[in-house]
């Protein structure tokens, strides 16, 4: 069975901004799962929506659907209504792509680790991050270093939070 890839807005975005869509498309084609919330909130900018449906017609990613009335719902329902005791209340696109993980099996593509971490630890899910992935590109020959400093600098002049100045500098605090 394929590993399927939960996004939330802040982790696609931060590709489709600079137009690295291809990166997600070459290392998962077929595995994102975009839920429909974050889908919605990517409607706000029509040039990244355009981005995305492209990459939905490719068959690159689905728009992913949480059902009234499941364990899916109500653990997002939890987290966006009213998150369990020492919990933060969070967005209705990470909620949606924490419930999915949770739920379905996966992994879960977030940068907002403010708002993520407790419910990754809580559930146990596995996490990646923007970092991550442009390390995965390294390793699988996809970009080099020198490209990935290129796209890590584009996306922090696009407003992107990333953890470290460059993305060097990220290998050598993830090794």
């Amino acid at each position: 069975m394929t590993e399927k890839y939960f996004f939330d807005t802040d982790c696609l975005s931060a590709f489709l901004w600079i137009r690295g869509e291809s990166i997600l498309g070459k290392l998962y084609p077929g595995e994102i799962v975009l839920p429909a919330q974050v889908y919605d909130e990517l409607k706000r900018v029509p040039h990244l929506l355009d981005r995305v449906n492209a990459m939905k017609d490719a068959s690159l990613l689905e728009i992913g659907q949480i059902t009234t009335g499941t364990a899916e719902y109500e653990a997002y329902m939890k987290m966006t209504v009213s998150p369990a005791h020492g919990l933060r209340l969070i967005g209705k696109g990470e909620a949606a792509a924490i419930a999915m993980t949770s739920c379905r099996g996966g992994v879960l593509a977030s940068n907002n680790l403010k708002d993520v971490a407790a419910y990754v630890r809580q559930l146990g899910l596995e996490h990646i991050t923007t970092g991550d992935i442009l390390q995965r590109a390294l390793k699988e020959n996809i970009i080099s270093e020198d490209e990935g400093n290129v796209i890590w600098a584009e996306m922090i002049q696009k407003r992107r939070m990333l953890p470290t100045k460059t993305f060097s500098e990220f290998l050598r605090e993830n090794r």
